[in-house]
């Protein structure tokens, strides 16, 4: 089984992209963030053409989440709980093909110190109190999405060059480690232990041909979803394409 998590940064300006995506990468679940859309709006017939259900949790103009899967999924959660007052659309679980997966869109918490960042670790906070009542479930659980978290100074080109940024801070890095420290497994990092590996290119700077990138795409495996762990990586190569997306795709492959 194929898993991957993918930030498209825009549904109406990828769609071509993903579709492309889809058909090359045959992935049997897609966990997309960004799609900055109304939940109503998002191409669905163009993906049931492509053979994938969709199951949706939009906003418009920003944030957005889905679960595109080769089999017909069953909605769990809509919208990460602890905080009924949080109107951004950040956070989708599903049953699918015997999986329990979410698509997660953490919040970027720039610029810090300051109520962007207060809310960032708030929402871990509030992804730590969810996931403790997941990781000890009777089926594989993947957190899979955009973490915005940078976990160690060898998943970023150059440390130094983001010191002060809020994927890096202490407080960020804190928070991921508590999620690891719960049984999760940081499925790329797993496979992938001295670093090097980037899922992100800005868009500026020359950050794609210069190859200065980071990861902050990440997919979290509960102990029976690690006990199934094959492989894992990123499709860095759909970075490359035109009109690309400044994510690649994460990925997972289980038994």
């Amino acid at each position: 089984m194929l898993i991957a998590t993918f930030n498209i940064n825009g549904t109406n300006a990828r769609l071509p992209r993903l579709l492309e995506w889809l058909a090359d990468a045959k992935p049997d679940i897609a966990c997309l963030q960004e799609i900055k859309m109304m939940t109503e709006n998002f191409p669905v017939e163009a993906l049931k053409e492509a053979g994938y259900h969709c199951l949706v949790h939009g906003q418009k103009g920003f944030n957005g989440v889905a679960i595109l899967s080769r089999e017909p999924a069953t909605e769990i959660q809509r919208g990460l709980p602890g905080d009924d007052s949080d109107e951004q659309s950040r956070y989708l679980e599903a049953d699918v093909m015997g999986v329990r997966v979410a698509s997660l869109y953490l919040p970027n918490g720039n610029p810090q110190p300051g109520p962007k960042f207060d809310y960032k670790l708030a929402w871990m906070q509030r992804l730590q109190a969810h996931a403790a009542g997941l990781v000890g479930r009777a089926q594989p659980v993947v957190l899979a999405g955009d973490y915005n978290v940078i976990p160690n100074d060898d998943d970023i080109w150059d440390a130094r060059r983001m010191a002060d940024d809020a994927l890096m801070q202490p407080g960020s890095r804190a928070a991921y480690r508590a999620l690891l420290w719960q049984g999760w497994t940081d499925a790329v990092r797993s496979l992938h232990p001295k670093g090097g590996i980037w899922s992100f290119w800005d868009y500026q700077a020359g950050a794609w041909p210069q190859d200065h990138g980071f990861r902050i795409d990440h997919l979290l495996l509960s102990p029976l979803a690690a006990d199934r762990l094959v492989d894992a990586g990123v499709m860095k190569d759909v970075r490359g394409q035109e009109k690309a997306s400044d994510h690649a795709p994460a990925w997972v492959q289980l038994r």
